[in-house]
């Protein structure tokens, strides 16, 4: 028996010696460019890139960590409910092989054996736009100091319709831009009409607010609502906050920019100890052939609520009744500093009920879109329903202050509840037709959302 038992552990030894060991060029690297170099490029969002060896290196221990905790790639949705397209969890080979790599020494390998380097577009995770619409001047970025949300109109020039697939919010400068949400501001709208092209502009309360269009229920993308209410001037074309990709549509799906449209800004800057300027941009590509289907934004919301002092578990629920047939195609929940969880449910015609979404663990640093596999059918009288939970306790480490009651805001030590959700109709419908019903008069546009 001792014999059979060295035996056994000498072929376990010798296949070990000969298993290949992951080197970065020929196994890690290929795992890189799928997974992290979105990111993790000169220009992008990550601290440091990891576009070859000598840069990934000294990060080896660190890729491990975040691997093992599934803290990279960020994906927070419960695998239990719903399947989307852009699941950002590694596959467990693609694992095995970081983790293998580290262990055994985090090697380099033959270099020969490294694949094409991806053709990053700098500056632009879309590719190289058809279109840049940009901030004609740079703002001025106090050192200190809480700042309003900052509105700058771009005209777009355009003289006929253009239908854009993709579309990207960049910021000028990362460390001052929290936000940005672009939106589309049709000839005739009144909204911001005093405002100056091209002047940052601060609106007077009253225009910020809900503006008829709908109740707190109904908003405009992508990261929340001002005020009392969520009220908007135009649809959302582009959006930009921690975490987020750009919007990327499928063929046959646009945003409408009709002729003679202007590009209204939203910027939300966040002082931080250092003066600075900031000029951001919107890149677009244009659809190759007209589209059939418009995609707008919506949102289920409720800025009704006041978070007691060190409540660890505070429930907010928001929804909203679809008035019109569309097919939703995806979710993104937003909440600040205080988010908890954050769960999307359907109640269809029928009386089928569905858990579309649920987020166990929110993390604002992280605004993710969470596209759906397969994009669902919503007859009219749909019900949409969001339960988020807060927690302003001690133990939440981003709490800003757990001694004061937290109610909605727009800056980020105050609160949102927000389910933003896109949707796909017919060109010729509008995000009336969905929050509006049919025999409720056309109000005038006023106001826009925040974030």
């Amino acid at each position: 028996m001792r014999s059979l038992v060295l035996s056994m552990c000498s072929v376990a030894l010798a296949a070990a010696a000969t298993t290949p060991q992951p080197t970065f060029y020929k196994d890690v690297l290929p795992v890189l460019q799928k997974n992290c170099q979105t990111c993790h490029r000169p220009g992008e969002a990550a601290p440091m890139a990891f576009l070859n060896y000598d840069e990934t290196r000294p990060w080896a221990k660190a890729i491990k960590t975040a691997v093992v905790t599934k803290k990279m790639p960020p994906w927070y949705a419960d695998p239990h409910y719903g399947k989307f397209s852009n699941d950002r969890s590694l596959a467990q080979a693609d694992m095995d092989t970081l983790i293998a790599w580290v262990d055994t020494g985090a090697k380099a390998g033959n270099p020969k054996d490294a694949p094409q380097p991806t053709d990053w577009v700098e500056g632009w995770r879309i590719g190289k736009p058809d279109m840049v619409l940009s901030m004609p001047v740079a703002f001025n970025v106090p050192a200190s100091g809480t700042i309003d949300y900052q509105y700058i109109i771009v005209p777009t020039g355009f003289t006929e319709d253009k239908y854009v697939q993709m579309a990207e919010a960049r910021p000028g400068d990362r460390t001052a831009v929290h936000h940005i949400i672009a939106f589309i501001r049709e000839p005739g709208n009144p909204w911001l009409k005093d405002a100056k092209i091209g002047v940052p502009f601060v609106p007077r309360e009253q225009e910020r607010q809900a503006d008829g269009r709908g109740n707190v229920q109904n908003g405009q993308k992508r990261e929340g609502g001002g005020g009392g209410g969520l009220g908007f001037g135009g649809d959302f074309l582009a959006g930009y906050a921690p975490g987020t990709l750009p919007d990327v549509l499928k063929p046959g799906q646009a945003k409408l920019v009709k002729a003679g449209s202007d590009i209204v800004l939203q910027m939300h800057y966040t002082a931080n100890g250092k003066a600075s300027t900031d000029i951001s941009r919107v890149g677009v590509v244009f659809a190759t052939q007209k589209p059939t289907e418009r995609v707008l934004t919506l949102a289920a919301a409720n800025p009704q609520f006041a978070i007691p002092p060190g409540e660890s578990d505070y429930r907010v629920d928001a929804k909203i009744t679809l008035q019109d047939d569309s097919t939703l195609i995806d979710l993104l929940p937003h909440m600040h500093f205080r988010g908890k969880d954050f769960e999307y449910r359907v109640t269809y015609p029928s009386g089928e009920k569905e858990t579309l979404l649920n987020v166990p663990n929110y993390d604002f640093n992280w605004q993710l879109t969470y596209e759906l596999a397969k994009p669902k059918l919503l007859p009219k009288g749909t019900v949409i329903e969001c339960t988020a939970h807060f927690d302003n306790s001690v133990n939440n480490k981003y709490n800003p202050d757990a001694t004061k009651e937290v109610h909605w805001g727009e800056q980020t030590w105050e609160e949102m509840m927000i389910g933003f959700f896109d949707v796909s109709v017919p060109m010729d419908k509008t995000a009336m037709d969905l929050m509006r019903p049919k025999n409720q008069p056309k109000p005038a546009a006023t106001g826009g959302p925040g974030l």
